[in-house]
C-alpha cells in the first residue's frame, strides 16, 4: 500500500476533521505542515495534474495571505508557471488539506472523496 501523505494546517477546522477521519478509519499517514514545509515548485508540479483541478482551485481565497497580496485581481493574467510559483513561496496560500496518495491528489476535505479513494 502506497504511502499517505497529508499536508495541512492545525490551525485549520478542515484539517483537524480531516486528519480525525483518517485516525478515525486506521489511515496511518505522514503528517507535514503546510506552513513551515509549503509544497515545493516540483511537488505542485506533479500534484496539480494529478488532482485534475485547475490551478486556480489550489489557492486558499478565504486566507489572509491571498487577499493580502491581492491574488484575486492578479490571477487571471499570471501564467500557470508564475502561478506555481506564487503557491510554493507560502503554505498559507494552498488550499487545504492536501491528501496525495499515489497517484491521486485531493484537494480539501470531502468525506465521500476520501472515502472513495482510501
Amino acid at each position: 500500500m502506497d504511502k499517505v501523505l497529508f499536508i495541512g494546517y492545525d490551525g485549520c477546522s478542515t484539517c483537524k476533521k480531516a486528519k480525525k477521519w483518517l485516525r478515525d478509519n486506521s489511515v496511518e499517514f505522514e503528517d507535514r505542515a503546510i506552513k513551515e514545509n509549503a509544497p515545493t515548485i516540483s511537488e505542485l508540479n506533479e500534484w496539480i495534474p494529478k488532482s485534475k483541478l485547475d490551478i486556480k482551485k489550489w489557492f486558499n481565497t478565504s486566507g489572509q495571505k491571498y487577499r493580502e497580496l491581492a491574488l484575486k485581481d492578479k490571477l487571471p493574467s499570471m501564467s500557470d508557471d508564475e502561478m506555481i510559483e506564487v503557491l510554493s513561496s507560502d503554505g498559507m496560500l494552498v488550499k487545504r488539506p492536501v491528501l496525495i496518495y499515489g497517484e491521486k491528489v485531493l484537494l480539501g476535505f470531502k468525506q465521500a472523496d476520501w472515502e472513495a479513494l482510501l
